[in-house]
């Protein structure tokens, strides 16, 4: 179920609104600086590149996170929290494979760690999320 204007506006008000937000604008930020900087933003991820035909799958990345982010605002939008809880629980795929490819690679501990609270930051999203779509089926 898709919400009114209204239920949006009343979904604002939740924790799941608000954490899909920032996943949505930290996956835009993300969009950008691969796009714009890829070598620094392999690095940052903890996947440093040496080959200039490497920067291009990393713009490819950049290109999905852009995605993600449209993707996450349209469904903020809409107030489909019942949709962004779900794709939040999906997601989870990418922090734990970034992190256990960044371990991989030999990337410290910070790097790892962030990618795992990444995972975490989703767990507590798609729980405020499932909640907020909970309270808009019984609204």
């Amino acid at each position: 179920m898709v919400a009114t204007h209204a239920d949006a506006f009343r979904g604002t008000r939740t924790a799941g609104f608000w954490l899909a937000l920032a996943i949505a604008a930290l996956q835009g930020l993300n969009a950008v600086r691969a796009l714009i900087d890829p070598q620094g933003f392999a690095t940052y991820m903890g996947l440093p590149v040496d080959e200039p035909s490497a920067l291009a799958w990393v713009q490819v990345y950049g290109l999905r996170a852009g995605f993600i982010a449209l993707l996450t605002a349209v469904l903020l939008a809409r107030g489909d929290f019942a949709a962004l809880r779900w794709m939040a629980l999906a997601a989870l795929v990418m922090p734990l494979g970034d992190a256990w490819l960044a371990a991989s690679a030999g990337a410290g501990a910070a790097i790892v760690g962030r990618h795992l609270a990444i995972a975490v930051v989703l767990l507590v999203a798609s729980h405020f999320l499932g909640r907020a779509a909970r309270a808009q089926r019984s609204a």
